[in-house]
């Protein structure tokens, strides 16, 4: 598992500030607050500030990533909250979550390497059960422009880590989109999402 993609986000969350900040995603809290609160999986989670808000909104809060640095952060801010988090370490298909054992998953700017996307989209969709919800906001593949025009936006360099409606559909094709569309909006999370940017928001449920 010591591989560049590893080491990327460790280097990153090895720093003392909150590389997306604290706050939890603005569309995510968004759609978190219209669901009744059950058990939820937040896919690269990084330094766990979606997962702790759901955790102090009376979630069960699970959550994976490859960085040991952000799991430690990750762990650091639950305690600040007086909360607790399941966070396994690893890849996907290694973690031992059982199938149709979600009510939602959050897939907040988690951009897998191109090769795995689809594979892991499909896993986590099959990990959801009946009537749960997938909530999803990444970069789409219109948003290399805007990083091009201004890098702290952040987001993939290439476009086969972006998203696409078309892809989503696919991936999740056992869901029923709620909300699927790609628009701009403004970012503003921590030190590595700031300004404008195009991205693709889902909330699918499962049917």
């Amino acid at each position: 598992m010591n591989d560049p993609w590893q080491k990327k986000w460790n280097e990153r969350y090895s720093q003392k500030a909150y590389a997306f900040g604290t706050e939890p995603n603005v569309f995510l809290k968004e759609q978190l607050d219209e669901l009744n609160p059950g058990s939820i999986l937040f896919a690269a989670e990084g330094e766990g500030r979606n997962a702790i808000y759901a955790a102090t909104n009376a979630w069960e809060s699970h959550a994976f990533d490859i960085s040991e640095e952000g799991q430690k952060k990750a762990f650091h801010l639950a305690k600040s909250h007086d909360v607790s988090l399941d966070y396994r370490l690893g890849q996907l298909p290694d973690l031992g979550y059982k199938e149709n054992s979600f009510d939602a998953v959050g897939l907040i700017y988690a951009h897998f390497p191109a090769e795995i996307k689809s594979e892991y989209h499909q896993i986590i969709g099959n990990l959801v059960k009946k009537g749960g919800h997938i909530i999803l906001e990444a970069f789409g593949k219109n948003h290399l422009p805007y990083r091009e025009a201004n890098p702290k936006v952040g987001g993939p360099r290439n476009l086969e880590s972006l998203f696409s409606i078309e892809e989503i559909r696919s991936d999740f094709h056992d869901f029923e989109a709620i909300i699927l569309e790609e628009t701009e909006i403004e970012l503003s999370e921590g030190a590595y999402h700031n300004g404008k940017g195009s991205v693709i928001r889902f909330v699918g449920r499962k049917r």
